[in-house]
């Protein structure tokens, strides 16, 4: 059985890939390569690589074993879309997602120039949601790449959010994740970006989920806003089994 995972809008997670490399200021204190360098100190094998990029074909076929319906992160410690990884292993990944349509598969990324350039020679059943990461004004050029893929369901992750993001047309977006930076040397996080986001989402009709403010100790600062948490998944999901699961749990 797959384990849970603490991220808040998923249930578990699936890296048939480990390891990547920094593309822009949202990976300078990447949870993922913090947390890869710990488990090859402790003498995980499949992380005696430390960050390295590192395939692992005995996973792709993974989630054929999990019966339950599940909400699937892929590759929470990589970027399926790294310029090292072969373009027929993200073939096989998409097979086996594809195979599996009792789950949903959420895959994000911030290598969107490559998502955008393979995205058509790609497969996209229903149950594979793909999402972008803007941490700034300085990557939301990911957004107008995301909007080329002929996915289902197309979400942002803005996380670690660390400037505004004032002017983001969503038209073809259905979900938008919000969340401030954790862990050591976290930066902050300031409410009315937080806040602009939101009405922007309200405006245009698109779901939104806050996920954390984050700080170093982020369990001190919670989820929050404005009295309420937002939770919400995007609405053509709601269909889904596993999204009616996780829903309820919300």
């Amino acid at each position: 059985m797959p384990a849970k995972t603490k991220i808040e809008w998923t249930d578990t997670t699936w890296n048939p890939v480990t390891g990547c490399t920094k593309v822009s200021s949202g990976c300078k204190y990447c949870y993922a390569e913090r947390m890869a360098i710990r488990l090859r100190a402790m003498g995980q094998e499949r992380y005696k690589n430390g960050f390295e990029v590192t395939l692992h074909h005995d996973l792709i076929e993974e989630p054929f074993k999990w019966i339950k319906p599940r909400i699937i992160f892929v590759n929470s410690m990589s970027d399926l879309f790294h310029e090292d990884i072969p373009f027929e292993f993200i073939q096989q990944i998409f097979h086996t997602m594809a195979q599996c349509p009792q789950h949903i598969f959420q895959i994000l990324t911030k290598r969107s120039e490559r998502l955008r350039r393979l995205a058509h020679q790609l497969n996209w059943p229903e149950n594979v949601w793909i999402g972008v990461s803007i941490e700034n004004e300085s990557t939301i050029h990911r957004l107008d790449d995301l909007k080329h893929v002929p996915a289902f369901i197309r979400f942002l992750s803005c996380e670690p959010l660390l400037g505004p993001l004032k002017n983001l047309a969503l038209e073809g977006i259905h979900w938008v994740i919000v969340g401030g930076e954790s862990g050591p040397g976290a930066r902050p996080m300031r409410a009315e970006w937080v806040d602009s986001i939101l009405w922007q989402c309200k405006q245009q009709n698109v779901e939104f989920f806050f996920k954390q403010w984050g700080g170093v100790q982020k369990k001190r600062t919670g989820r929050i806003l404005h009295g309420k948490t937002y939770s919400a998944l995007p609405r053509l999901a709601y269909k889904h089994r596993s999204a009616n699961l996780l829903f309820k749990r919300a």
